[in-house]
């Protein structure tokens, strides 16, 4: 598969090593300084684009790999609030195609499907309340992470008695979600459920990006053969 790279900081280039190891070709690699290779005949042969770049840039990063026929797979996050619905129509009326995921780890969507089945049976004890900690790396600049709203939203879909996500809150109609910024964490995203009785609690921790880079890749690959808005439960069935 001939894979086109937007965005080559860190987890650029731990895609780019994944990805040749798994034997993909690198045809074309967009940074901040070279824009201009939107327009090259290099990155029109991309099969997929991989980005990850920052919130403000995520949503013309794809209309330019669109504007070239090149499917996209996108770990960026921050803009679905603006830009959620232009997406969507595209995606489902304009014939693009978009792979977007908050967190392409695999531990993540094992802890996704957990957490959505712990809030289903949670439902049932009102007497627990729930709350939501994520803690990054102080360059991540968007608060809460994507993976802590999707998360939060598994919740919700689920527990009847919390209307709607919210940070900095004390409202019990809310689920709570707090963040930390501290050194270089890879993420942690922690979900508890406490009461006066005791407290469950079910944590993710990343130790690297590394399971991020390898979901992604694992995404283009599915990408390549897929098309519309796709998301990590077209990608991992459980």
């Amino acid at each position: 598969m001939k894979i086109a790279l937007i965005g080559y900081g860190k987890m650029g280039k731990m895609i780019e090593q994944i990805a040749l190891e798994r034997g993909h070709e690198i045809v074309s690699i967009i940074d901040i300084d070279n824009q201009q290779d939107f327009d090259s005949p290099a990155f029109a042969s991309a099969d997929v684009a991989i980005e990850f770049t920052a919130p403000q840039a995520a949503y013309g990063n794809y209309l330019k790999a669109w504007a070239k026929g090149v499917k996209v797979v996108s770990g960026s996050t921050g803009w679905l609030k603006e830009h959620g619905d232009d997406v969507r129509r595209a995606c489902t009326d304009g014939g693009k195609t978009l792979f977007w995921a908050s967190n392409f780890s695999i531990g993540v969507a094992v802890f996704s499907a957990v957490n959505r089945y712990l809030a289903k049976i949670m439902n049932q004890f009102p007497q627990y309340d729930v709350e939501l900690e994520e803690t990054h790396h102080v360059h991540k600049l968007d608060h809460p992470s994507g993976t802590a709203i999707t998360l939060a939203e598994g919740i919700l879909e689920q527990l009847d008695r919390k209307k709607a996500w919210a940070e900095d809150t004390t409202d019990p109609d809310l689920l709570r979600i707090d963040h930390i910024r501290r050194g270089e964490v890879a993420g942690i995203h922690t979900i508890r459920y406490d009461s006066d009785a005791d407290c469950i609690t079910i944590t993710h921790d990343a130790h690297s990006r590394k399971g991020f880079a390898l979901g992604a890749v694992l995404a283009a690959e599915y990408t390549q053969q897929h098309k519309g808005l796709l998301t990590t439960s077209d990608l991992f069935k459980f």
